[in-house]
């Protein structure tokens, strides 16, 4: 079998991965107590677990040892040292704007809906699906327009 020489090396270079669990990652605890909350990696236990910090002042999350498993990883870093202090890790939250940037991700978008859901009564919920089912006959109506003038 032939192999494309170019297109082996392009997959080697392309990184796998581009988030991991380092020291400053901003991670969503996933499962657990204080769930979808904010936190900071502030060391690397193990391979399984990591000591973490909300700040409890701005997210409730204490100063803590979670399992890897319970945590998902976010695209914000931030630049503090390892075993960092509460006050230099509450201003390093503050200075990057963590939470807004957070709630602006596809993640914390994801989450808010899920949350809006949650709060819906019956009848809300009634409502969602009647105007689902408008949405969907308009764009049936005109996928079937554009389908009739070819």
């Amino acid at each position: 079998l032939p192999i494309c020489v170019s297109s082996l090396s392009a997959m080697r270079s392309a990184p796998t991965f581009d988030k991991f669990f380092e020291i400053g990652r901003v991670v969503l605890v996933a499962h657990g107590d204080n769930q979808d909350s904010l936190a900071v990696i502030l060391d690397i236990i193990d391979e399984n677990r990591v000591l973490l910090d909300g700040p409890k002042t701005l997210t409730g999350v204490p100063r803590s040892v979670r399992s890897i498993k319970d945590l998902t990883l976010t695209n914000q870093l931030l630049p503090i040292r390892r075993m960092s202090k509460v006050k230099t890790l509450e201003a390093a939250f503050k200075a990057a704007d963590v939470q807004t940037k957070f709630n602006k991700s596809v993640l914390g978008r994801k989450m808010e809906r899920k949350r809006l859901r949650a709060k819906l009564t019956d009848f809300g919920r009634f409502q969602v699906m009647v105007a689902k089912k408008q949405k969907n006959a308009l764009v049936n109506k005109e996928l079937s327009k554009l389908r009739s003038k070819k």
